[in-house]
C-alpha cells in the first residue's frame, strides 16, 4: 500500500499469488508460483520478468498509457517467441513413443523418431520437434511405473508442472493411475487430453461393431474420471499406425488450435490484476491527501521527475479537480487519442464524456461557499466544517469515476493487444 510520503514513487510490489494472501519483502529474491489462475512465472523465466512487472506496475499507477501499451507489445512480443512444451505420459507399454511419431507424421524407422518396441524403451525424458508444430517440444516422458513407484513421486520426479499441455496415453483399460494422473492435472489447472491409442487392435479383436466399441471406451473413460470428479477433457481414440483415420486428424486440428491459447493463456487476468491494484493503491494514496487538504501536491508527489506538465488548479472547482484526475490516470482527450494512434485503434479516439454539463448549482455553491463564512461563529463552524466534508466526498467521488474509467481503458488495451484473451 503507498504511503504517504513517497520517493520517486517507488515501492516493493506484493505479487498477485492464486490465494491472494501472500505478501513479498522483494520481488527479486521471490521465486514465483502463480500470478493467477494459469500463469507459472519461474524465477529465471524471460517472458514475464520482474522488470517487466515492475514497468508495467509503475506505468498504469502514474497514468502513462502510451508507454502500457509499449510494454504490452513487447510482453506479447516475448511470450510468441516462446517454446510450448508439451508431455506425452501414461501407464508403460501404452504406446506413447508410437504416439508421438504419429503426431510427428514419421515412421517408426527414421532416423530422428522415438524409439519403440515391445519391451519399455523410454527410461529417460526424450525432446522431439516437428515442423508441423513450431516452437514446441514434445517430451517423451518414461511410462508411469518405470522410474516410480507412485504417481505423486511420477510427477515430482518428471517435473510435470513445468510442462504446459498434457498428454495421457491409454490402451487397453483405462486405469487407476490414469485417472490419478487426470485428477492430478486438474488440481494442478494444467490443462490435459485423454488419448486412447492401439485402437486398430482393439477394433481386430473385438466382437462389437465399431460404433459400440467406441462408445463403450468412451463412457468407460468418462465414467472413471467422474468417480474422481474431473471434469471431462477433450478426448480422442487413436491408432498410431493409422494417423488419418479416427480421431487422429480431429487431434492435430485441436492441438493447432489449442497452442496459441495455451501460450497466451492466464496473461490477461494476470496483467490486469497487477494493473488494477496499481490503479487502486494510486487511488487510496490520493484520498489520504483529500483528507489532509494537500490533493495538488499529492499529485506532484505522484510525478517526482516533472515529466507529465501539471498545471495549477483551484480544487474547489470540480471541473477543473475532474481534469486533473483525468490526467493523472492517462484517461484525458489527449491521451486516450494517443493511445488509438499507438494501437491503431479508432476505439481509444472516443474520449470521455464532457463533465462541462456539471457546472449547475453543485459547482455554483462550490465557487462561493465563502459568502456564508461571515456569520456567527457557531455557522463559521458548521459551514466550514460542511463545506470542507462536501468538497472532499466530491473530489473522492470525481477520484473513483475516473480510476473506474482508467480500469476500463487498461482492460481494453489489453483485449486489443493479447491474442485469445
Amino acid at each position: 500500500m503507498l504511503g504517504i510520503e513517497l520517493t520517486s514513487y517507488e515501492r516493493t510490489v506484493a505479487p498477485l499469488l492464486t490465494n491472494m494472501e501472500e505478501a513479498v519483502e522483494s520481488l527479486e529474491d521471490k521465486q514465483f508460483e502463480y500470478f493467477s489462475d494459469a500463469v507459472f512465472i519461474p524465477k529465471d523465466d524471460n517472458t514475464l520478468s520482474v522488470e517487466d512487472i515492475k514497468r508495467f506496475e509503475t506505468a498504469v499507477g502514474r497514468g502513462k498509457v502510451v508507454e502500457v501499451v509499449s510494454i504490452v507489445k513487447e510482453i506479447i512480443q516475448n511470450i510468441s517467441k516462446t517454446t510450448i512444451k508439451i508431455a506425452v505420459t501414461g501407464d508403460s507399454g501404452n504406446g506413447m513413443s508410437s504416439f508421438i511419431n504419429a503426431l510427428r507424421l514419421i515412421g517408426h524407422e527414421e532416423e530422428d523418431s522415438a524409439p519403440t518396441g515391445v519391451v519399455r524403451t523410454t527410461k529417460k525424458p526424450a525432446c522431439y520437434f516437428s515442423s508441423r508444430f513450431p516452437n514446441v517440444e514434445l517430451w517423451d516422458l518414461p511410462g508411469l511405473g518405470a522410474t516410480a513407484q507412485s504417481v505423486e513421486s511420477y510427477l515430482e520426479e518428471m517435473q510435470i508442472s513445468t510442462y504446459d499441455l498434457i498428454i495421457i496415453i491409454a490402451s487397453e483399460q483405462f486405469s487407476s493411475n490414469h485417472v490419478k494422473l487426470a485428477k492430478a492435472m486438474q488440481g494442478m489447472r494444467r490443462r490435459f487430453y485423454v488419448v486412447w491409442t492401439k485402437l486398430d487392435r482393439d477394433l481386430s479383436t473385438s466382437a462389437s461393431p465399431e460404433p459400440q466399441l467406441l462408445q463403450s471406451i468412451q463412457t468407460n473413460i468418462r465414467e472413471n474420471l467422474q468417480q474422481e470428479k474431473v471434469k471431462e477433457p477433450p478426448m480422442f481414440l487413436v491408432s498410431a499406425f493409422k494417423p488419418d483415420l479416427h480421431d487422429f486428424p480431429r487431434l492435430g486440428e485441436t492441438l493447432q488450435k489449442d497452442l496459441p491459447v495455451i501460450k497466451y493463456h492466464g496473461l490477461f487476468k494476470t496483467l490486469y490484476q497487477i494493473g488494477e491494484k496499481a490503479v487502486n493503491e494510486t487511488v487510496e494514496f490520493i484520498k489520504k491527501r483529500i483528507d489532509g487538504d494537500d490533493l495538488q501536491r499529492g499529485l506532484e508527489t505522484l510525478d517526482p521527475d516533472n515529466q507529465t506538465e501539471r498545471r495549477e488548479f483551484n480544487p474547489d472547482n470540480l471541473i477543473e479537480v475532474r481534469k486533473a484526475f483525468q490526467e493523472l490516470f492517462g484517461v484525458d482527450d489527449k491521451s486516450l487519442y494517443q493511445v488509438a494512434l499507438k494501437m491503431e485503434n479508432t476505439h481509444f479516439k472516443t474520449s470521455m464524456e464532457s463533465q462541462e454539463t456539471q457546472s449547475g448549482w453543485t459547482l455554483a455553491w462550490m465557487y462561493h461557499s465563502g459568502r456564508a463564512f461571515v456569520s456567527t461563529g457557531f455557522d463559521y463552524v458548521q459551514c466550514c466544517f460542511f463545506s470542507h466534508h462536501y468538497r472532499h466526498t466530491q473530489q473522492k467521488r470525481i477520484l473513483d469515476e475516473t480510476a473506474g474509467k482508467a480500469k476500463e481503458v487498461l482492460s481494453d488495451i489489453l483485449r486489443d493487444s493479447i491474442p485469445y484473451p
